[in-house]
């Protein structure tokens, strides 16, 4: 039964993002949404001050890909060799590996510029969705997964569930905070990487159900 309540939960997370991207998607050439950016920032960036954007780099740092390769690393040596969890593994990597390329894509297909309203650091490349927002929702996403069912504790659990999302939150804000993203940007990678996400769960649920399926069916059967 917990397969099959697993699955439901990933497909309907994988359709609310669905939906939602395709809903930014149309947005982004719109006046309102241009409104909404501009608001957001002049927000966000009325609180620069030295030591905050300190902070904003640091989680921009933890959110670009030479601190992501390191943790990914860390996370699969961790699942290979300690816990010997190779479909785990595969999940963790289909879901590393695809993440920056399903970006790739959809930045080449929309061609949304950056802003170029009060950059503190400079970056080229397209704008929409955003690779940080992606990266740090697929890695603390299928981290706060793979690691769920090893805390026993329900506030273990709160803890995960509290430390991700601050991270995911902090990393997204940080590159709107920096002039390099606009918040739709950052909203609209969430969703992209919350469907692809969503999506790698279901087929590896898939799977471990008819696993479980075939063992018991042998056990009954001997």
């Amino acid at each position: 039964m917990k397969y099959k309540r697993y699955l439901l939960s990933a497909f309907l997370v994988g359709l609310v993002s669905l939906i939602g991207f395709s809903f930014m998607a149309l947005l982004i050439s719109g006046p309102r949404i241009v409104r909404f950016d501009q608001t957001v920032i002049s927000l966000i960036q009325g609180f620069e001050s030295p030591k905050l954007t300190t902070v904003m780099k640091l989680f921009t740092y933890i959110g670009s890909f030479p601190s992501m390769f390191g943790i990914c690393l860390l996370v699969s040596l961790f699942l290979y060799f300690v816990l010997k969890h190779r479909a785990e593994l595969l999940l963790f990597g289909t879901v590393i590996i695809g993440t920056p390329i399903l970006n790739h894509i959809l930045k080449q297909y929309f061609h949304r510029a950056r802003p170029d309203l009060h950059r503190l650091i400079e970056i080229g490349g397209y704008s929409f969705p955003s690779g940080h927002a992606m990266n740090a929702f697929a890695v603390y996403g299928i981290l706060s997964f793979l690691l769920w069912r090893y805390i026993p504790t329900r506030l273990g659990r709160g803890a995960l569930i509290m430390i991700s999302s601050i991270f995911i939150l902090m990393i997204g804000t940080s590159r709107i905070y920096l002039g390099v993203h606009y918040p739709s940007d950052i909203i609209g990678g969430y969703f992209a990487s919350g469907f692809w996400l969503a999506s790698s769960i279901w087929f590896f649920q898939r799977y471990k159900e008819k696993q479980f399926e075939r063992i018991h069916f042998s056990e009954n059967k001997g």
